[in-house]
């Protein structure tokens, strides 16, 4: 487990790991040195089976917002070139955690701009605090949110993300709530309540099973009727079989709690 990041703070606390944004100073923006640093550790998250669920925070005011200054004033003079490299390990971390097996949670608070709302639309959960503010403010600079938008798309629809990118307007937590880019939203002090239930629901559920839907919703959609037909019903008989849904269906029936819940 990598232990020295510069960027970052990782923890792990009875089976969650805990990745906070750390550069409070400039609100957790992202620079090349955070971007490998979450790529890396959620390398580790994925081989570390003492980990089922994974929270993203941010130090200080904000939760993140966007690109570095100092580093976009460096990739002003990249060449093609050297934009395509640093543009490839962003859209790398960013499927990283779109595809983590475990579940992800993202816990947002004050400032969610550009790539920041863009970690917000990989994560599978978004909380927010009453008070958060996002923005796909790309074309505000005459760029665009390229490496974010499947993701965004995905979670809010086309007709919504027309208005978000082509604006870059400022929206509220409870727009973000509306137009599906944020699942819960309570006020800040509510806020580690509400994210420690969260995390007991997914505790409560069987790891191989989250792992699995993860991949199901991954994979369905890009199905033909007829191959996800034979999909689907080969998936499920599968895990009916395996060890950890006997376990779940013999618990059921026994009423009992199966093996994976720790009291």
């Amino acid at each position: 487990m990598h232990k020295d990041f510069e960027t970052i703070h990782f923890k792990i606390d009875n089976r969650v790991g805990y990745i906070i944004l750390n550069r409070p100073d400039v609100h957790n923006a992202f620079n090349d040195k955070m971007i490998e640093e979450l790529s890396l550790v959620f390398d580790d998250i994925e081989k570390n089976d003492g980990i089922r669920v994974v929270v993203l925070a941010g130090e200080g005011k904000s939760f993140c917002a966007g690109a570095d200054l100092n580093w976009m004033r460096r990739v002003k003079d990249y060449s093609y070139e050297e934009n395509l490299k640093e543009s490839l390990a962003l859209a790398d971390m960013l499927y990283k955690i779109y595809s983590c097996p475990k579940p992800t949670i993202a816990q947002v608070h004050g400032y969610a701009i550009g790539g920041g709302t863009g970690l917000v639309a990989v994560c599978d959960i978004a909380l927010a605090t009453t008070d958060a503010k996002f923005s796909f403010s790309e074309v505000k600079l005459g760029l665009i949110p390229a490496c974010i938008s499947p993701y965004v798309v995905k979670k809010c629809g086309e007709g919504r993300c027309r208005e978000f990118f082509l604006t870059g307007e400022r929206m509220s937590a409870e727009k973000a709530f509306n137009a599906g880019l944020v699942n819960i939203v309570v006020p800040p002090d509510s806020l580690e309540k509400a994210i420690n239930g969260l995390i007991y629901l997914l505790l409560s559920s069987g790891p191989e099973a989250i792992r699995m839907c993860k991949e199901l919703l991954r994979t369905v959609p890009q199905m033909s009727v007829e191959e996800f037909k034979k999909y689907t019903a080969e998936i499920i008989a599968q895990m009916r079989v395996s060890k950890e849904a006997q376990e779940g269906m013999s618990a059921f029936l026994e009423k009992r709690k199966p093996k994976w819940v720790l009291d």
